[in-house]
């Protein structure tokens, strides 16, 4: 099954092949050349790549390591099961093990994560803690004291080299699985998840089944259009808004509620209920398990509570 998504058929072995800023590859190429490793906090957006440097780290370390994650296995009796069964032993090659605790930001805050910070320095002679997060606010700050906190977050200026680095790692994937491509096209597709690489590359994958990547996608590419949604919350035709949301629900939850927010900002009257609405519903996205349902209960507050210029 790995082998078929790409995700995991490609993903780097080492920190020299993961796309990364240097000034962030540098920080853990010095692990590498060190022989070391220090408990870690990674922080960021989805998709950029931080259980992979995770798992590269320890491979080029040679690290016996686990991953568990937080999502899913949150429970305490499941957490202190299984971590002191891996941490209590000692590694055949003499070098500490690795807990990476994945989407670590799921883990209760009253709990799990109090019980972690006992487990870092319980194992400390033995074990290294690796921790990933997309939000850093919710990992409590005794963990953050305990770690070295590294943020995996785009400069301005960076951008566009990363951009260009995960284009042609594209371009290599799809040569290697003898798919033709348009380089246009791979931009685009590129542009409209980024700096999620690994959507983008499961958007290739879905793309690719037809054997060729080429124009013949672009419709399915196009920009979040927000003027039918203007129009229909405007005219309070909840059933146009809904198959808007239905049009949309597949892209990106934070880039929706972005356009949301850009498109409408201008065109009501009452600004700030406006934003706190949209600002509430974008920090629900990251806990619901229907991001449709709740992007529609956001636009049905808005048309029954804004009114419009």
């Amino acid at each position: 099954m790995n082998e078929f998504l790409w995700v995991e058929k490609y993903r780097p072995k080492t920190i020299s092949e993961c796309v990364l800023p240097d000034r962030i590859k540098n920080i853990f190429q010095d692990y590498v050349n060190s022989g070391e490793i220090s408990n870690m906090l990674l922080c960021g957006t989805a998709g950029t790549g931080k259980t992979t440097v995770a798992k590269a780290l320890c491979n080029e370390l040679g690290c016996d390591y686990i991953v568990i994650n937080g999502s899913d296995e949150s429970g305490i009796d499941v957490l202190r099961t299984k971590i002191r069964d891996f941490a209590s032993t000692v590694s055949f090659e003499s070098k500490p093990k690795v807990v990476i605790m994945d989407e670590a930001d799921y883990l209760n805050p009253n709990s799990t994560q109090p019980a972690l910070r006992a487990f870092i320095e319980e194992f400390s002679g033995n074990c290294r803690f690796i921790f990933t997060c997309n939000f850093k606010n919710r990992i409590i700050e005794p963990l953050h004291s305990r770690t070295s906190v590294i943020e995996f977050k785009l400069g301005k200026d960076e951008k566009q080299e990363m951009a260009g680095q995960f284009l042609n790692r594209m371009k290599q994937i799809l040569m290697e699985e003898g798919i033709d491509y348009s380089t246009p096209v791979l931009a685009e597709l590129l542009m409209k998840h980024f700096p999620d690489y690994r959507r983008v590359l499961n958007e290739l994958q879905r793309y690719s089944r037809g054997g060729v990547i080429d124009e013949g996608i672009l419709s399915n590419l196009a920009e979040i259009n927000t003027k039918g949604l203007i129009d229909s919350l405007k005219g309070k035709d909840w059933r146009k808004m809904r198959q808007w949301v239905v049009n949309n629900v597949d892209n990106d939850p934070q880039g929706v509620y972005r356009k949301v927010y850009d498109a409408l900002i201008d065109k009501v009257k009452q600004v700030p209920h406006l934003v706190l609405l949209i600002a509430d519903y974008q920090y629900k996205s990251a806990f619901v398990a229907d991001q449709e349902i709740n992007l529609t209960a956001c636009l049905t507050d808005i048309m029954a509570s804004v009114e419009f210029k």
